[in-house]
């Protein structure tokens, strides 16, 4: 196992892998967990990933200033995804390690937010009982993902959903994400709180028997990869920043992940949203930094 810097308390730590995706001329960093740690930087949190990669892969300046506890693996996590007009064809190139609790270092089990967010079914769904006083939330797209022997990725159904659901705080999935539409109706039953994304229509917040839809901010949109992961980040960590405003931290998620979609890459992403925080709240005189 490596460890890539001092294990020190965080404020958030996500789980899951941090990937390869496949561009022209090469690769740039992707994954929920690289997303999602950006975010929560941003926000002004101290910010931790537990991932599993290749020894020879660093991830340079891309997640400079966050902690990353690294399972050793023989391969880094691959993704290629291709977009046609029927929607997105998505190929699993390689594929790191599975992680488990043994994997998360026992000072970030006491993390105030964790987000838990497999892309290649490699997290352990009982991950979720580790941090009983912790607020969770829980991305289950990976946990929905299988392939073929030529890597071609395919949907599946929830497995450990009735389990998992009523254990998270906040549950996000996007509507492309759901084998059938029907699914959001046994989650909402079962989740704390259920946040469906659909891209630029926003998102829908069901909770304690009431369901609000929120629009999205009309914007030109450049590039949409890892805004789900943005939106859910957005609106965990303005949940618990709020002590718990669910409808305040939607409206709030759907501004961030709309100013990432306006830019291309990891990198220029967290630049508008930086500016974004910075506008939104100098102007509000509200809070959003970590103290």
């Amino acid at each position: 196992m490596q460890t890539d810097v001092a294990i020190l308390p965080v404020d958030f730590l996500t789980i899951g892998h941090v990937c390869l995706d496949v561009v022209p001329g090469g690769f740039v960093i992707g994954g929920a967990a690289a997303y999602t740690a950006s975010v929560a930087k941003v926000m002004g949190f101290r910010v931790g990933i537990v991932t599993s990669a290749a020894e020879v892969d660093g991830w340079g300046d891309d997640l400079a200033g966050i902690a990353i506890h690294t399972v050793n693996s023989a391969a880094t996590t691959v993704f290629e995804n291709v977009y046609t007009p029927s929607g997105r064809i998505q190929t699993i190139h390689a594929v790191a390690g599975d992680l488990t609790v043994s994997h998360i270092p026992s000072i970030w089990t006491r993390t105030p937010v964790v987000f838990i967010g497999p892309i290649a079914n490699e997290v352990d769904s009982a991950l979720i009982e580790y941090f009983s006083n912790s607020l969770v939330g829980v991305g289950p797209q990976g946990w929905m993902r299988r392939w073929d022997e030529r890597g071609h990725v395919y949907k599946v159904g929830w497995e450990s959903a009735e389990v998992t659901l009523p254990k998270a705080a906040v549950t996000f999935l996007s509507r492309e994400d759901l084998p059938n539409s029907q699914l959001i109706e046994n989650y909402s039953r079962l989740a704390k709180i259920l946040v469906i994304t659909d891209g630029p229509k926003g998102c829908d917040v069901f909770t304690q028997g009431e369901t609000r839809h929120f629009p999205a901010p009309a914007v030109t949109a450049v590039d949409s990869t890892g805004a789900g992961d943005i939106f859910a980040t957005a609106y965990l960590l303005r949940l618990y920043q709020t002590n718990g405003d669910f409808w305040a931290a939607a409206e709030f998620a759907n501004q961030v992940a709309a100013r990432s979609v306006t830019c291309r890459g990891l990198p220029d992403k967290m630049i508008a949203i930086r500016d974004f925080v910075d506008e939104h709240f100098n102007r509000t005189g509200d809070t959003v930094h970590q103290a």
